[in-house]
């Protein structure tokens, strides 16, 4: 009997992929291709840096510059948004940024002298004077936006043309348009400076032609008088002023009560009233004066005088002898009054001489006089009111229990008596001092709740994750969708049958018996030959069988 050849059991991969038919082969080729594309897009993904905007909306002069600088330094850039944007690295965005700024990059976009060096050839007087203008304005402009409260500015000039022919030559204005950054304001002192820098810049211009306007359209410039308080804007003014005397007051109380009762249990408020009033006395008190030494004279005059006459009536006869001067006076200089000697005429007719005198002194003194004038002062605080509350003390007992109680009496009579000298308590003009003691309510936050897929933390972390778990999904996909059905088909054992026949085609043909003439046996197929024989060989080779039958259920290849 011949030997039975070898059944090939365990086919090597080569055979096993030249098993496969045209279209597995191309299915597998593709699975690969695409499964090793998929991670090199991965790989190549997962080490590019992610690009963040670090400035944008620049001036073209500005985006020049900062790309010059950043080629200097080496740091990878690109565009984004048209143009309008610089990117660069995420993780470079902070340190770049300081670099740029320690070299005054961005500059902005406003120019300011360097006007002057664009000047071209053929420019007119009007041209070069215009070029200057706007080149002043781009400086004051920058110089304003240097403040810290100043987030922009803008800064208009109106310069007449002087010309010498007019006899009253206009003077220069100008207009500020500042916006300041979010919570800032410009008090009165940083105002008249920002006026001062203008109306100083531009020659013959006085302060009160400048005006500064805010983003809103308010008008903050004032008058120059206005500026010193006397005048209009001084409402503004008296209003900051006694909010600077209510916020000294409320600070002195949080103070002195904050170390005894805890920085957030109290609550203070102080009310001040304050007299802005300018007021003017004069007044005018005369005193007698007591004693003649103790006056002051003023003026004093003597009046003295004598008078002398006849008896009576004129007699005699009227003519040339009575009209006769009288003769010339025998009586001395410094001597005592003499008597007048009586004319001839007189003597004759034998009248009397008969005289009398008159003595007045007037004496003027100075009169006690006192001219009083008081000026009240401006921003006197007349009134003072304060209002403080204070939390329940909070005790924790040995348990770790915490409970609150209230201050006692000793307690809050302490404090007040602290808040009263803290600002100054005056009885006389008013002031009242308010302490309550009361639980503070604990007012619960509540946020509202944002979806998951909402929550930064998670659109931060699905961004991150997203081009590893798609390259892992996709390359799994290729993997189970065309190589591995592929790779299956090829290591898939043949069918048991068609085994089993091509063994049994390999046997050589045995003689067939002549079946006796009396029994008319029916002639097997050739299925049941098979059968039959595949039974024989069980019988005289059982381990082999056995072999074949145990690689077919495992599906491994046999030594």
């Amino acid at each position: 009997m011949d030997t039975v050849p070898a059944i090939p059991v365990n086919p090597t991969l080569t055979q096993r992929l030249a098993a496969l038919d045209q279209g597995q082969k191309l299915r597998l080729v593709l699975g690969i291709a695409l499964f090793v594309a998929i991670g090199i897009a991965g790989l190549f993904m997962g080490r590019q840096a992610e690009w963040r905007v670090l400035y944008a909306n620049l001036a073209d002069k500005d985006g020049g510059a900062i790309i010059a600088q950043l080629s200097q330094l080496n740091i990878p850039y690109k565009h984004a948004d048209g143009g309008n944007a610089i990117l660069v690295p995420a993780d470079k965005v902070h340190d770049t940024r300081l670099r740029l700024a320690s070299q005054g990059l961005p500059k902005g976009s406003v120019a300011g002298f360097e006007l002057m060096e664009a000047n071209r050839f053929g420019m007119t007087q009007f041209q070069e004077r215009l070029t200057f203008q706007r080149g002043l304005e781009g400086e004051l402009t920058r110089s304003i936006q240097a403040l810290s409260s100043v987030q922009s500015a803008r800064v208009h000039l109106a310069l007449p043309n002087q010309n010498g022919f007019f006899r009253e030559q206009q003077k220069p204005s100008a207009s500020v348009l500042v916006s300041l950054n979010a919570g800032r304001s410009l008090d009165r002192n940083q105002l008249a400076g920002i006026i001062h820098l203008v109306a100083s810049s531009v020659p013959e211009m006085k302060p009160e032609a400048v005006s500064v306007l805010d983003e809103t359209g308010k008008l903050l410039s004032t008058p120059a008088d206005g500026l010193n308080g006397v005048a209009g804007g001084a409402d503004a003014q008296q209003l900051q002023y006694v909010q600077q005397i209510e916020q000294m007051y409320r600070q002195r109380v949080l103070d002195i009560l904050e170390p005894v009762v805890g920085r957030q249990n109290v609550k203070a408020q102080v009310t001040a009233e304050v007299d802005f009033s300018q007021t003017e006395q004069t007044s005018e008190s005369h005193r007698p004066n007591q004693t003649a030494e103790s006056g002051a004279i003023r003026s004093q005059q003597l009046v003295e005088s004598t008078n002398t006459g006849g008896s009576g009536a004129p007699s005699g006869v009227p003519g040339a002898t009575t009209n006769q001067p009288p003769g010339p006076s025998t009586a001395p200089v410094n001597g005592p009054a003499q008597t007048l000697a009586p004319s001839p005429a007189g003597a004759a007719t034998g009248s009397a001489a008969v005289g009398n005198s008159k003595r007045e002194s007037i004496i003027n003194y100075e009169v006690d006089k006192t001219i009083k004038v008081v000026k009240a002062g401006s921003g006197v605080v007349k009134r003072l009111s304060a209002a403080v509350v204070i939390n329940h003390q909070t005790q924790t007992d040995d348990k770790g229990k915490t409970t609150t109680q209230p201050l006692t009496e000793q307690q809050l009579e302490k404090m007040t008596a602290l808040v009263r000298e803290t600002i100054g308590f005056n009885q006389d003009r008013g002031d009242s001092v308010n302490l309550m003691n009361a639980p503070f309510a604990k007012e619960k936050i509540t946020l509202p709740e944002v979806p998951f897929w909402k929550q930064p933390e998670t659109q931060e972390l699905a961004r991150n994750l997203a081009w590893p778990v798609g390259t892992v999904l996709l390359g799994a996909l290729v993997l189970f969708g065309l190589i591995r059905p592929a790779l299956k088909s090829a290591t898939r054992p043949a069918a048991p049958r068609k085994q089993i026949d091509a063994v049994l085609a390999e046997e050589p043909e045995r003689p067939q018996l002549a079946a006796p003439k009396r029994d008319e046996t029916p002639v097997p197929t050739a299925g049941e030959m098979a059968l039959e024989d595949a039974r024989k060989l069980t019988r005289e080779n059982p381990a082999a069988v056995a072999s074949i039958v145990k690689n077919w259920i495992s599906g491994e290849a046999a030594a």
